[in-house]
């Protein structure tokens, strides 16, 4: 099996900063794109960024500029840094991971528990 475990979630006043980290741990023959989503109350689960094996990224527009994921691949970690929070920025952040368990099988999706990230006006 494997396990996602997200980290770093809290409460931030508008304006400030948290890191999110996300450690992959288990049967892990390979690691492939690792990315962050979220989900506010009343609304549908939404990408906020996600990053390959070898590195590169994509954002969600509403988070450009402010947000760098990054990922350490001999710790099997996804980090999120998020500065210049805003309130509309309020969720629960998930970890999300594509994992192959062996070389016979097939990549499969796994996710994390999910961190509450709360910004303050």
């Amino acid at each position: 099996q494997v396990q996602l475990v997200e980290s770093g979630g809290g409460l931030v006043q508008a304006g400030g900063s948290l890191r999110l980290s996300c450690a992959a741990s288990g049967s892990i023959f390979s690691l492939n794109a690792m990315g962050w989503y979220r989900q506010a109350p009343g609304k549908q689960r939404e990408l906020v960024a996600t990053i390959t094996s070898d590195g590169s990224t994509n954002y969600a527009d509403s988070v450009k500029g402010r947000f760098t994921i990054s990922r350490d691949n001999p710790k099997n970690t996804v980090y999120l840094q998020m500065n210049s929070l805003k309130p509309d920025d309020t969720a629960v952040y998930y970890c999300e991971a594509g994992v192959r368990i062996g070389a016979a099988w097939r990549e499969k999706a796994y996710w994390g528990q999910g961190t509450q990230v709360t910004v303050s006006s």
